[in-house]
């Protein structure tokens, strides 16, 4: 491999970007880190100034969760790099490929207490899938491509490199790496096929638990082909919506996820045999829908986490598109291979089916102001198309958006349940834009999460992102207040002031819009989204029914 010279690592470091091409990095500039700032202007890739290093990590994420190749955040050194620890814990926590490029001091400096000096290595270890400081200048191109691998194999997740200020800054001899593809796992074994055949057809109530990466486009196609011949009953975390086809929805059971009280979860409760399709025990924990301990089929490319609650019978452990298509295969060819429903799970989803329908019938018409989240969600569903991309925060909203809002394109939906992190779907949203820049990106937030990350309107702004931001406002943390009412009787250190986001949207160029009463909803939301650039909803919302998302399962309240 041949050697270049470069007039500083700086120059390396973009160039290696370029070749795991990279389109664009977001970040914020500092004196540890301006020097990769100044190779980027003479490189393809394109520099999105934010307004908060988090945000950056954030819109990396969703890059990486889009693509399945990690976006990239930069930020400077001392507090640059502490501000993107939510952003980089949230990407490994969700499965989202993130690589995360840190200045620091000088190499000489590193142990001193001089100006921004800060362990990030250490600080960073615990939440991500590979951290580094690179300590030489040769090293740079090697360090960087581990850290891509590391970002995008197996579940991903994020990687942190540091770089000492004369490691960017002096000149360097060292080859470009140009990084060949990944490896390509293949399916499950055989024999391993054969054993998830036998289980399959042995039981009497099986259940498939969908979790993010069967959400990936070409696993959920997978998926689709498999319960077309065998239609088996499906159960989905939070993030794995969109993974179902619209023709596999009678078998749908609804998204899980924080409380154990839905449909789905009496569907696992009955369940002799549950095939868990790209799960991770963060995005739903096992000890709340398995406590019957019933037998368990993992399918993912990597092992399970072996949990007292989660011990699987049988591990499918390879690429899921290859597993999903050589069970279809060999159910396909497999004699009497028809799965009959029984008497108990026929009719959960049955009562399921018959609740959607009141549900779709009685929404409309409720009333008023404020809003009820139903009415909403109703209003929403109308305008959720194939060109539509969805990114929703933190809060109570998002427990009625996950249980009643539908989606069927793989990854239309980017939903928080791992660290459940305020603040994510304004700059998710922006993120999203690049990805898909002929969809409509619609990002959903309470007050509370909106105002953690508003600044980023001005980058929308600046960019001219296709966005429509939707409030739903209370002037509370209503997620925690709720569940502070259930536990304690009372609510604490969960009320704010009002703030008029029309005129707030309005004053950073965006368009601003809001509605006092149900009647004006439809109308107005229709104005905003016709929007040909950053727009910003802002709906009051009755939060009356919170306690009903608590409360053991009523088939006359949910669906």
């Amino acid at each position: 491999m041949n050697s270049h010279h470069w007039n500083c690592g700086a120059d390396l470091v973009v160039k290696q970007l370029e070749q795991h091409g990279v389109k664009q990095v977001f970040g914020i500039p500092g004196a540890k880190i301006d020097r990769v700032f100044d190779s980027l202007v003479d490189s393809t890739i394109k520099t999105i100034v934010v307004r908060h290093e988090a945000n950056a990590a954030f819109m990396a994420g969703a890059v990486g969760r889009l693509t399945g190749k990690a976006g990239v955040a930069i930020a400077t050194s001392g507090p640059g790099c502490s501000n993107l620890a939510t952003g980089i814990a949230t990407a490994t926590s969700e499965g989202d490929p993130l690589v995360a490029l840190g200045g620091s001091v000088k190499s000489t400096d590193r142990l001193k207490l001089v100006h921004q000096s800060m362990d990030t290595v250490t600080m960073f270890n615990p939440i991500t899938k590979f951290c580094a400081e690179v300590d030489s200048s040769q090293s740079i191109s090697e360090t960087l491509a581990n850290a891509f691998r590391h970002a995008e194999s197996g579940r991903p997740g994020s990687a942190f490199l540091t770089f000492p200020m004369d490691i960017l800054n002096n000149e360097v001899d060292s080859p470009l790496l140009t990084p060949k593809s990944k490896p390509n796992l293949g399916a499950a074994s055989d024999s391993a096929i054969q054993e998830a055949i036998s289980l399959l057809l042995q039981a009497k109530n099986p259940v498939i638990l969908i979790g993010l990466q069967a959400s990936d486009p070409e696993n959920a196609l997978a998926l689709q082909n498999f319960l077309d011949i065998f239609p088996v009953p499906i159960v989905g975390t939070y993030q794995s919506a969109g993974a179902i086809a619209h023709r596999h929805f009678p078998l749908f059971a609804g998204r899980i996820g924080l409380f154990n009280n839905q449909p789905g979860d009496e569907l696992l409760a009955h369940a002799d045999l549950v095939i868990t399709l790209g799960y991770s025990p963060i995005e739903y924990e096992p000890s709340l829908w398995n406590s019957h301990n019933a037998n368990i089929i993992h399918i993912d490319e990597i092992q399970a986490e072996i949990d007292l609650a989660y011990c699987p019978a049988l591990e499918l452990t390879g690429n899921i598109k290859l597993t999903l298509d050589k069970l279809t295969q060999q159910l396909t060819h497999q004699p009497n291979s028809k799965l009959q429903l029984s008497n108990q799970s026929q009719g959960i989803l049955e009562k399921i089916r018959q609740q959607r329908e009141i549900l779709q019938q009685n929404s409309y018409f409720r009333q008023g102001t404020p809003i009820h989240p139903l009415t909403i969600i109703h209003e929403m569903q109308d305008i959720i198309d194939n060109d539509v991309t969805l990114c929703i925060d933190m809060g109570s909203f998002h427990i009625w958006l996950a249980r009643y809002l539908y989606s069927f394109r793989a990854r239309q939906m980017l939903i928080s349940n791992g660290q459940q992190t305020m603040g994510v779907a304004l700059p998710w949203g922006i993120g999203a834009s690049f990805v898909r820049p002929c969809d409509k990106i619609i990002s959903v937030s309470g007050d509370g999460g909106f105002m953690q990350s508003s600044m980023e309107l001005e980058t929308a702004v600046r960019l001219n992102t296709n966005i429509l931001h939707i409030i739903w406002v209370d002037n509370a943390y209503n997620m925690v207040e709720m569940q502070e009412e259930v536990k304690y009787g009372r609510p604490s250190g969960v009320k704010f002031g009002p703030i008029d986001f029309k005129r707030y949207a309005e004053s950073f160029g965006a368009k601003g819009f809001s509605v006092e009463c149900a009647s004006q909803l439809r109308e107005t939301l229709r104005k905003a989204i016709a929007v040909d650039g950053p727009a910003v909803l802002a709906i009051p919302v009755d939060y009356r029914d919170n306690d009903k998302l608590m409360k053991h399962i009523n088939y006359n309240l949910i669906i």
